[in-house]
């Protein structure tokens, strides 16, 4: 009996080797572990609007339970259609322009795979979103970061521009942005337009948390998309979701903006990444769309109310904290307790004082850049957010 010959292959690609599982999640999963309050990963702990949930439930007795069409089921784009026009002024053709994707994950990863080719670069501000990063090495381009620098998360126009290069394939702006909070002015986002234009770039916008905004005296706080600025509608890609405005993370249903040309290549990816959306949601989704417009006053309010609820806490517990003017996390600087890096004190909070966080580090390309923040999140009840500012006053003692 011949033994078999020992594989000399990887089974385990090249690709997948470049990345590690997200630390978001791996957070959650030791919160639940350890007991502790999470203020991780971003899910609210709070119901969904009951409109929303009764239109879902009513959607599986209706035997809205097969595929719908792979693009999305018609209500629920003209439903994306018609908000899009009254909140960003846009007309958009949901038969050509829209394609809804199991959440805004599937949404950048399709968009990416649908119109960069290898050894094209993309541009990524960082801190960044864990995901950007690995779609990038999916769809198999080279990722230029660029940094964003605290407190205000600004960018140096010069590092910018020299970050783009006849190889650039697009820039992903997240706006406003997760981690840090920032909301890009118009100035901001007329410059990175200007350099799209020159430099021939498509622009992938996540603009997940487009209506949780801050506003303050003195400061630019709106919501401003890709889309909206002269000469970019036709080299933008707009990516957003259910997710965050609705409180139902869970849903997985998401959407896609973009010329017919990408949205039919993005159409394509789709189909055989996922096939579709769950139907009996997106008919949900169309009723969730045309929601009252003082439903997103109210939404912003509330967490503002909950921004302003944690700030002084974790300030009083020690944390230096920037103040974020959009979505709904706080990034913070961990300097003044002396632990080795942001993975040894996320360890300590979560198994000793028993509140969870993300350590900086997952945020950035090189892990060091991070490795004196964290990030918590405030979509969460008052009590939650009360219970873990009363365990956070013990790591201050």
């Amino acid at each position: 009996m011949t033994t078999p010959a020992a594989s000399t292959k990887s089974r385990v690609s090249r690709k997948a080797s470049r990345f590690t599982e997200s630390v978001i999640r791996e957070m959650t999963r030791e919160a639940m572990r350890h007991g502790a309050v999470n203020l991780s990963q971003g899910f609210p702990d709070f119901p969904a609007p009951e409109e929303i949930k009764r239109a879902a439930a009513a959607a599986v007795e209706a035997d809205i339970n097969q595929y719908a069409i792979t693009w999305g089921a018609k209500d629920f784009r003209d439903a994306i259609a018609e908000k899009t026009k009254w909140y960003l002024g846009l007309e958009v053709d949901p038969e050509t322009e829209l394609t809804v994707t199991c959440g805004s994950t599937e949404g950048m990863i399709a968009a990416m795979m649908a119109t960069v080719d290898a050894g094209e670069e993309v541009v990524v501000f960082e801190p960044f979103y864990e995901n950007y990063a690995p779609d990038a090495i999916l769809s198999d381009a080279r990722p230029r970061y660029v940094p964003l620098r605290a407190p205000d998360w600004t960018f140096d126009r010069d590092e910018l521009r020299a970050a783009f290069s006849p190889k650039t394939k697009a820039i992903i702006i997240c706006n406003p942005n997760n981690p840090t909070g920032k909301v890009f002015t118009r100035d901001e986002m007329e410059f990175v337009a200007s350099l799209c234009r020159e430099f021939d770039a498509l622009c992938f916008t996540d603009e997940i948390y487009e209506h949780i905004l801050y506003p303050r005296a003195g400061a630019e706080i709106a919501h401003i998309s890709m889309a909206q600025l002269p000469g970019m509608r036709e080299r933008t890609v707009v990516v957003n979701s259910m997710s965050k405005t609705y409180s139902v993370t869970g849903w997985r249903v998401g959407y896609v903006l973009a010329p017919p040309e990408i949205t039919s290549a993005i159409r394509k990816v789709h189909d055989f990444l996922t096939v579709g959306a769950a139907a009996p949601l997106q008919a949900a989704g169309a009723v969730a769309l045309r929601l009252p417009r003082d439903y997103y006053d109210n939404l912003r309010a509330d967490y503002e109310r909950r921004r302003d609820l944690l700030l002084p806490e974790l300030e009083r517990a020690g944390f230096k904290v920037f103040r974020p003017d959009g979505a709904y996390y706080v990034m913070t600087d961990t300097s003044a307790f002396g632990f080795r890096d942001d993975v040894e004190f996320t360890r300590h909070l979560i198994r000793e004082i028993g509140v969870a966080c993300v350590p900086g580090s997952s945020f950035y390309s090189d892990p060091a850049l991070g490795s004196r923040q964290v990030r918590f999140c405030f979509c969460k009840k008052d009590e939650t957010l009360l219970r873990a500012a009363e365990r956070l006053q013990r790591l201050r003692a």
